[in-house]
């Protein structure tokens, strides 16, 4: 296809078949193929592009925003486009590629220490709340706690998923950090066929798992580590914790036998998946969220190293090719 501009090309990612070994059909949403690579770039566009309608963001503006990365990129893409200074704070346990492609783009990071809870005065997105106050002619999307980053999802994800899959998704499955993508790709999905199963991914050391006492975890971009307005918990069917030894044990043999090399997050969800892999029927189909890609994450040899948890293992296929829904 031929676009006008690049933000014209954010969605209609595909989704392409992954063989586990279950009696149901699994796809995987490659939303690391979006121009920013990530699910990201439709929640920051949507966030943006309401603040230029409603006249909270005027050319010439700064756009601010706290991220751990993915969002971040999506911001100062967008921003480079649309000609606003951008300036993104993150934690310094993020990943150095994600940060350094956010510098690319021309977009001023702002590092903080990495801290428990995300109302710390030190912690990012205090110091981005501070920053947006400070500047005149600012915005921030405040993809935390801004509501509509799930109406991002529910306005443009979700359809997109009901309609590639012909409205026979039965499962689906996302991780949970800001909550965006489940809770809006969830209501979605919920309206148009009440019996599909949907199940929010979140680390076992989040603060909601850990009833509010958060313990440091390795994986990135995903985890509910605070209470958000975003979070609609009435579409959710289940929140399912996946460990940092899981997730990224999934990461290597998603990339070495699927050909999948995707982030921290997606590794999260495939495991969640394979936690409700015996109970997909023959005619089920699931849909699993995979949000960014593992090349920005090489550094931290997630890859390569060998972890201790027991994962169910996928079966290897070498069939290819388009495949027809059931």
């Amino acid at each position: 296809m031929m676009y006008n501009n690049l933000l014209q090309a954010i969605g209609n990612t595909p989704l392409v078949q992954v063989k586990f070994d279950c009696q149901g059909t699994i796809y995987a949403k490659l939303e690391y193929l979006n121009p920013g690579g990530s699910v990201k770039d439709r929640s920051a566009l949507f966030m943006i592009e309401q603040a230029e309608k409603s006249g909270m963001l005027k050319p010439g503006g700064t756009l601010i925003d706290a991220s751990s990365g993915n969002q971040g990129i999506a911001t100062a893409m967008i921003g480079a486009l649309k000609g606003y200074k951008v300036i993104i704070t993150t934690a310094e346990k993020f990943s150095k590629e994600k940060i350094n492609t956010i510098k690319a783009y021309g977009a001023e990071v702002v590092m903080c220490p990495t801290t428990d809870l995300i109302d710390d005065p030190n912690s990012y997105h205090s110091k981005a709340l501070q920053l947006h106050a400070a500047t005149p002619n600012s915005f921030m999307p405040n993809q935390y706690y801004n509501p509509q980053n799930a109406l991002a999802h529910y306005s443009l994800l979700g359809p997109e998923i009901w309609q590639q899959t012909n409205g026979k998704i039965t499962h689906f499955f996302a991780g949970a950090g800001t909550t965006g993508t489940v809770s809006g790709v969830g209501r979605f999905l919920k309206e148009q066929n009440p019996d599909i199963k949907v199940y929010a991914v979140d680390s076992v050391n989040s603060y909601r798992a850990t009833n509010g006492n958060p313990k440091p975890y390795i994986l990135e971009s995903f985890g509910m580590d605070f209470d958000t307005p975003v979070y609609n918990p009435h579409v959710i069917d289940e929140i399912l914790t996946v460990s940092d030894d899981d997730g990224i044990a999934m990461l290597g043999n998603l990339a070495q036998r699927h050909g999948l090399l995707v982030g921290p997050s997606s590794g999260a969800v495939a495991c969640a998946m394979m936690q409700k892999v015996t109970a997909l029927k023959r005619r089920d189909l699931a849909v699993m969220i995979f949000g960014d890609s593992g090349r920005a994450y090489l550094t931290k040899g997630f890859y390569q190293e060998t972890h201790k948890s027991e994962i169910i293992m996928p079966a290897r296929t070498e069939s290819m090719g388009t495949v027809e829904l059931p």
